[in-house]
């Protein structure tokens, strides 16, 4: 609660009826609880809830839906007759009736470790070991999206690039390599990423 005795005029200081007014008044309006809200869920990154979590998205370039690529079912014709064919048997899964749109909205943990992965992307030197960190803090085994197995980016010393994943990639983590943007990619150098 603020001090109220600091904003009246010294010429009021010792009239009590202005006094119970202002003290009355300082109680009704408080509004310690709505700036700490407000820092709770939109300011503080780590504590940050769905509008905030938005919020910092946008400060560091990073969108929370990400297009999956599309998925092919058994079947003659896709869901909704998309131009893929469908796949015989062993080749593709049965259609489960789910969405077909290839929009995927992350959570709200994933979400934030890719914020803060693109914020360190924005900040980092191009180095091989900063892009490495990136790597760790989304795919490694403490990150949002953990994958089985190394994650790693090398130099192929003729200004080329390889990120390298020892395990195939889920839909997910693919849009998040290809699309996000929040692997970086030093300028004149090519990259390429191989999936083991």
């Amino acid at each position: 609660m603020l001090d109220f005795e600091r904003t009246i005029l010294s010429q009021y200081s010792n009239s009590p009826t202005i006094r119970q007014l202002i003290k009355n008044f300082n109680s009704y309006i408080d509004p310690t609880a709505n700036i700490q809200a407000f820092f709770d869920l939109v300011w503080n990154v780590d504590t940050a809830q769905g509008y905030g979590l938005d919020v910092w998205g946008r400060i560091v370039g990073v969108g929370r839906v990400l297009q999956l690529a599309p998925q092919d079912f058994l079947g003659l014709e896709n869901p909704g007759g998309t131009a893929a064919s469908g796949q015989p048997f062993n080749q593709a899964p049965f259609f489960h009736g789910g969405a077909t749109t290839s929009n995927y909205s992350l959570l709200d943990g994933p979400f934030r470790a890719l914020i803060l992965a693109k914020a360190l992307a924005n900040i980092s030197d191009g180095t091989i070991g900063s892009i490495n960190q990136i790597l760790v803090n989304l795919f490694g085994a403490q990150g949002p999206l953990p994958i089985l197995g190394n994650s790693y980016v090398t130099d192929g010393l003729n200004m080329t690039m390889t990120y390298t994943f020892s395990t195939t990639l889920d839909p997910v983590s693919q849009a998040i390599v290809f699309q996000s943007g929040v692997l970086p990619k030093p300028c004149g150098v090519s990259a390429s990423v191989v999936q083991l």
